[in-house]
């Protein structure tokens, strides 16, 4: 089996990714219907509430998320995914069924998707630490690239196949199948088989646990760093659900079809970048940063695109720089902690990542109504460049880094340490004093 799918090895971890793949193909399916519900059906062509909505499904991550990483730490992680997984599908089915009968309006879906974001943010840190019990220690960077491949896979047939389904027999009935997909996630984990797990060390009861995660993330300024730059650009750039559907709607002219046409041909990019993420043993802080600023390049040209056509193929290098910074930040974090702080350290980085989108998403859709579609995705641009600087400067001032580029037979960016590696506990620094970025 090749170096880029070598976790698929391991019986529960083929269980996990087939049963996430199904499932993810329809939460893919559920977001292209929810905002085009609301933007065509509900209100007239409001991307303001679109950006409610979207900000609504994410605000539990920041206001309950280093709880529910805590759980993630203590609980059996097996048992609370099968609760989580339940509850996500029992609440997509309540609004297709809401939506079949004729009898939603604009607050209902306000609430799903608020209930929807509690689930999440209970399911999001213990799927997270879950994907480590699953592979040994030296294949969980792979096992996070193939997460995100098989989330973009689905990106490829969700949206196409939900723009189909919504244009046939409505959004209800989206809405309905998704939920219907979280009992392959179920059966998936009940089937699994715990004897060939990598079980870690639950955290002991004890006051001052979540504090305690806080003062371990603050001590590590790689980890701010990742989480600094990520919070920023989920903020402000990765809003493709909202600048797609305002940009096919209101810039273009578009129906439902097109609409889901954006998002699986965004996947093709981002499949590519988690592909290609698969493969690396050791992800760093530079990628991530290098990530930004493609991605703050590749969302200008995007944006200025004067034809539908020349939209939709300037979304693969957007997809493929946004994956290959959301994954690389991922692996980078998993791979570098203690594992018994495992859940409380990746709810804190889902906190901010995700958590941003409830401030972020109001803000780009008044500015897609103000000052047109095009705009909602440059201020993603924008920031996301400035915080890329921002970062580099930081770390060039702070970890006594420098660039340099020297032309060879391939060319090669160098990034020169030069100070020696400073101790556990903060940026892990390599101990070569140079080596090709």
């Amino acid at each position: 089996m090749s170096a880029t799918f070598s976790s698929l090895r391991y019986p529960n971890y083929r269980l996990w990714f087939g049963a996430a793949l199904v499932a993810n193909i329809g939460t893919w399916m559920q977001r292209i219907a929810q905002d085009w519900l609301v933007l065509t059906d509900l209100t007239d062509d409001s991307g303001v509430a679109v950006g409610i909505t979207t900000a609504l499904q994410f605000l539990p991550f920041l206001l309950i998320g280093p709880w529910t990483g805590l759980l993630a730490d203590r609980l059996p992680r097996r048992q609370l995914l099968m609760a989580t997984q339940g509850a996500m599908g029992v609440l997509a089915l309540g609004l297709g069924v809401l939506v079949l009968s004729g009898a939603a309006e604009l607050w209902h879906v306000y609430a799903f998707a608020l209930g929807l974001g509690v689930a999440t943010a209970f399911d999001n840190p213990v799927r997270q630490a879950f994907v480590a019990e699953l592979v040994p220690p030296e294949r969980l960077s792979n096992a996070v690239g193939l997460n995100s491949a098989s989330f973009n896979a689905a990106r490829l047939v969700g949206p196409g196949a939900a723009g189909l389904l919504i244009a046939a027999v409505g959004s209800g009935w989206v809405f309905v199948i998704n939920g219907l997909t979280f009992a392959a996630t179920i059966a998936a984990v009940a089937l699994m088989r715990p004897a060939a797990m990598w079980l870690k060390d639950r955290a002991p009861r004890g006051k001052g646990q979540i504090l305690e995660g806080l003062r371990y993330v603050r001590g590590r300024s790689d980890i701010v760093v990742i989480m600094v730059v990520m919070a920023v650009v989920s903020t402000f750039g990765l809003n493709f659900q909202l600048t797609s559907a305002m940009m096919a709607r209101v810039e273009f002219d578009r129906g439902a079809g097109e609409f889901g046409l954006l998002g699986s041909v965004l996947a093709i990019g981002s499949l590519t970048g988690a592909l290609l993420a698969a493969r690396r043993e050791r992800p760093r802080v530079r990628l991530v940063i290098g990530a930004a600023f493609a991605f703050a390049v590749a969302t200008a040209v995007n944006a200025l695109m004067p034809t539908y056509w020349l939209y939709v193929v300037t979304t693969i290098p957007v997809g493929l720089s946004a994956l290959t910074m959301m994954t690389a930040a991922n692996s980078t974090i998993q791979t570098s902690i203690d594992p018994v702080m495992r859940g409380r350290v990746m709810a804190l980085y889902m906190m901010v990542f995700l958590g941003s989108t409830p401030i972020g998403s109001p803000v780009v859709g008044w500015i897609g109504e103000a000052f047109g579609p095009r705009w909602s995705i440059l201020v993603g641009s924008i920031t996301t460049l400035a915080v890329a600087l921002a970062a580099t400067v930081w770390a060039m001032r702070s970890w006594r880094v420098t660039v340099r580029y020297r032309l060879l037979r391939r060319p090669h960016l160098e990034v020169v340490y030069l100070d020696p590696p400073v101790p556990a506990g903060d940026e892990p620094v390599p101990a070569e004093r140079a080596r090709p970025a």
